[in-house]
């Protein structure tokens, strides 16, 4: 096993548009996008790093019902960290993105620095350089 054994998975009504502002954003890079009729995304890997987030379109399936989307229940259930190396770098290119900043850019308690903003659907992320794995 190469990657993380923990991925977070999303759902988007506008799946093709997701995967492309998070690239544009945060740098995820697809590494695998399935795609189906009438721009639905069946499944999606993005990846950065050793971690990855799964993602698909918002759709009426047995695990479709099970997920909701933030805009579905009024706000978000959860939130994905996102360890990045240049947080000030990324933090701009989510501004440039029209990201939301929800939390602003600061030094954190248990080290490092980070922000938390939300995605065009109203996923709340968490990007900081502090990386639990590092000694």
């Amino acid at each position: 096993m190469s990657g993380s054994t923990l991925i977070p998975c999303l759902r988007y009504r506008d799946a093709p548009k997701a995967i492309e502002w998070l690239g544009r954003a945060f740098g995820l890079e697809p590494q695998l996008v399935v795609p189906g009729d009438d721009g639905v995304i069946h499944h999606a890997q993005l990846r950065l790093g050793q971690g990855m987030v799964m993602l698909g379109s918002v759709m009426d399936s047995e695990y479709g019902r099970l997920m909701k989307e933030p805009q579905a229940v009024g706000g978000g259930t959860q939130s994905v960290y996102l360890v990045v190396r240049e947080v000030d770098a990324v933090y701009a290119r989510c501004i440039a993105a029209g990201a939301k900043i929800a939390m602003p850019l600061e030094a954190k308690d248990y080290g490092g620095k980070g922000f938390g903003c939300l995605d065009p659907e109203g996923h709340l992320w968490s990007i900081g350089d502090y990386d639990p794995w590092s000694d």
